[in-house]
């Protein structure tokens, strides 16, 4: 198998808090401060490096914040092959209370030029032909157009190289024209798909199979503690695992599309790959940091993994 390939246009720097509240308006004094190589195909990234999977990672890294991501990355056997660009890498701040609310602060970036995105263009195309899945994620940085997904998987496909999308809002919608081998949106991400509330689980399979219907050949949406559905032309797999504490729900997406792409790697089937993903979804969240899978849980929680199946 070729490597993965992961591009995150907009990656940043996550410190994530601990305190027992937060109060708007008022002093809000931390308890703990962890800083991590953040964004959402970073996360992926890191995660199939701690797997042990031959993954390289491209996208925008500027500055002090950007240098700190690349040497996490290289940590994880990843090979970097970012573009470097004037502007500094965002950080984000993700803030954990002990009554359970996770609040999340999350920077613009920077504005990528037209001389970056060229090389970046250029760079994407250099390494698509070593490449067996390419995984997309997370939001656009400023000055790329919100059609690069669009225009990215397109370029993928001319060399029948599969591609994960797992993004938001208009460049989720757009990215889905170009329809790439999976897309992963959650609960919210699928209504803002539909332009419409989506009230239970059936609707969400309801909304997912005509988004088969019409080109992409699996949806997976992540339903938080509610589990997984998967949809493809096969039938429909929802799976969920009990008896998990959550302490940061940070990158539980992430996981989920790491998880799916180790499981096209390995060649498993539906069932396999969606009880992998709940699994290591699951045991990233019993974690403070984001994408650092704790693998004896992942590994436990695989015998706890409930799976029904229906068919289309």
């Amino acid at each position: 198998m070729k490597k993965i390939m992961t591009v995150t246009l907009n990656p940043a720097v996550d410190k994530t808090y601990t305190t027992q509240g937060v109060i708007v308006g008022n002093v809000n004094r931390m308890r703990t401060v962890v800083k991590i190589a953040g964004g959402k195909g970073v996360n992926v990234t890191k995660i199939l490096g701690q797997y042990g999977y031959e993954v390289a990672a491209t996208g925008f890294l500027g500055g002090y914040s950007g240098r700190f991501i690349e040497e996490e990355l290289v940590k994880r056997g990843a090979q970097c092959c970012f573009i470097h660009v004037a502007g500094e890498t965002r950080n984000n701040m993700n803030i954990l209370a002990d009554d359970g609310y996770v609040t999340e602060i999350l920077e613009p970036g920077p504005v990528i030029s037209q001389e970056e995105k060229e090389a970046f263009l250029a760079q994407y195309d250099e390494m698509l032909p070593e490449c067996g899945l390419v995984i997309l994620s997370g939001s656009v940085a400023q000055g790329v157009d919100v059609g690069i997904y669009e225009t990215l998987i397109m370029r993928a496909a001319a060399l029948s190289v599969p591609v994960y999308l797992d993004s938001s809002a208009e460049s989720l919608c757009m990215g889905m024209r170009a329809k790439p081998q999976m897309i992963k949106p959650n609960w919210r991400e699928l209504e803002y798909i539909m332009g419409r509330r989506i009230m239970d689980r059936e609707q969400i399979v309801e909304s997912a199979r005509l988004l088969c219907s019409e080109g992409i050949p699996r949806v997976v949406v992540s339903m938080g503690s509610k589990g997984l559905v998967s949809i493809t032309g096969n039938g429909v797999l929802y799976a969920r695992t009990n008896g998990i504490v959550p302490v940061n729900t940070v990158g539980c997406g992430d996981s989920v599309v790491a998880a799916y792409a180790m499981s096209y790697v390995d060649g498993e089937t539906e069932e396999q790959a969606i009880m992998r993903a709940c699994a290591i979804s699951a045991a990233n969240a019993t974690t403070a940091e984001s994408a650092n899978i704790p693998l004896e849980t992942a590994r436990e929680l695989m015998n706890k993994i409930i799976v029904e199946k229906s068919d289309v």
